[in-house]
């Protein structure tokens, strides 16, 4: 089953309309040659004609090379990370360390009343991570797109963060796209895809997994990388009153799919959304990448990822946000060198208004008290092992 897995995510791009693997979204075609120019892709690809930055756009992108560098602890504003990246620790599965467990079902756009298949029925896989030795409490949740989770393997992540009593016990949602949609559904600037989320995935998990999710809305936070970040934030910004912590790599906060409601597409989170609008109780770290999408292009086109994202972060600023923005050194867009490095400790800074008036087991030191607060609360859990299928195994 592995060996099976891993040679349909090595299959040329030609076939990567195939059916998705549960929860690991088939690879990306390369971008075009133009990709830098345009936006789009997975890279900052290698335009063939392009057009010059202005020196103010110059100017405005080498500053973010002289940010103080990020880590742990550190108060709201802008850092800069890299360009070495090791894989965090906590990415390994650590003998003695109790597994959560992964249900994973299917749903069928013919059964969608948000996303019916306009370009022809599709199937999404969604994953649930329950953490080891749940016993019925409402939990936390982070709610990923493209199955963000079960590429980054953030099942074993919050296994061992979990146990070691650095995050309370939670949950995680991992919502596949919908393959040849996703640019709608993420990209759209509407309330469309929280409303779906809301209407018909997370309720299904529920069912699915047998577990309690939290409505509160400092204990549920959206996470995505790319298109996926910008859904992250459009989920937040639709439904402030479910959630308020939004984690994205290399968002899409840029003019890619424009509308009525939204002539410039997100990039009106930065131009009219955030500066017109009054503060709302989010919590927010954004990333991008040096050489992201669109990194050597003109600021006045809204298709360059680092000058979006460095605007979105002073717009942040400026409103008194509770923020933290990093330019990662050397790396590309949502690059997993990135993301291994980096995603264990974000969770430690996105959630850590969350709680643990959990008891402490003993032999287990106690939570670091920064992370303490009245907003969550769990049973004790016991030390066991659930074991997944083979997906587990074979994520990438």
């Amino acid at each position: 089953m592995k060996l099976f897995t891993m040679a349909l995510l090595l299959l040329p791009p030609a076939f990567a309309q195939m059916t998705n693997l549960p929860c690991v979204p088939p690879p990306a075609p390369p971008p075009p040659a133009n990709a830098a120019s345009q936006g789009r892709g997975r890279g900052p690809g290698t335009p063939r004609t392009p057009p010059q930055q202005s020196a103010a756009d110059v100017a405005e992108i080498a500053r973010l090379t002289s940010l103080p560098p990020w880590g742990q602890n550190l108060a709201d504003g802008d850092y800069s990370n890299g360009p070495a990246y090791p894989t965090a620790p906590e990415l390994a599965k650590r003998a003695g360390v109790p597994e959560g467990k992964v249900i994973e079902f299917v749903m069928n756009s013919s059964e969608s009343k948000f996303y019916p298949g306009g370009n022809g029925a599709f199937q999404r896989h969604v994953c649930v991570y329950v953490p080891a030795g749940y016993a019925g409490a409402e939990l936390p949740v982070i709610v990923s797109a493209d199955a963000y989770g079960m590429r980054y393997n953030l099942p074993t992540i919050l296994d061992n963060m979990i146990y070691d009593q650095r995050l309370p016990a939670m949950a995680a949602v991992m919502i596949d796209n919908g393959g040849a949609e996703r640019s709608l559904e993420y990209d759209t600037v509407s309330s469309k895809y929280v409303e779906f989320v809301e209407a018909e995935v997370l309720p299904r998990a529920e069912r699915e997994a047998n577990v309690k999710l939290s409505n509160n809305p400092d204990a549920r936070m959206t996470l995505g990388g790319s298109s996926g970040g910008a859904v992250a934030l459009t989920m937040a910004w639709f439904r402030p009153d479910l959630y308020h912590r939004i984690l994205t790599y290399s968002g899409t906060f840029v003019n890619l799919r424009n509308g009525p409601e939204a002539p410039l597409g997100a990039y009106e989170y930065i131009e009219h959304l955030f500066p017109s609008s009054e503060k709302k109780p989010f919590r927010l770290w954004i990333q991008v990448s040096e050489n992201d999408n669109g990194s050597k292009t003109p600021s006045e086109g809204r298709r360059n990822w680092v000058i979006a994202n460095s605007r979105l972060a002073k717009v942040l600023k400026d409103k008194g946000y509770a923020y933290q923005f990093v330019y990662s050194k050397g790396a590309g867009h949502t690059q997993r060198k990135v993301i291994d490095d980096t995603l264990p400790r974000l969770h430690t800074a996105a959630m850590m208004a969350l709680a643990s008036r959990q008891p402490t087991r003993p032999g287990v030191r106690r939570r670091p008290p920064f992370i303490r607060s009245q907003y969550f609360s769990s049973p004790r859990y016991d030390k066991i092992r659930l074991v997944c299928k083979d997906l587990i195994e074979s994520r990438v």
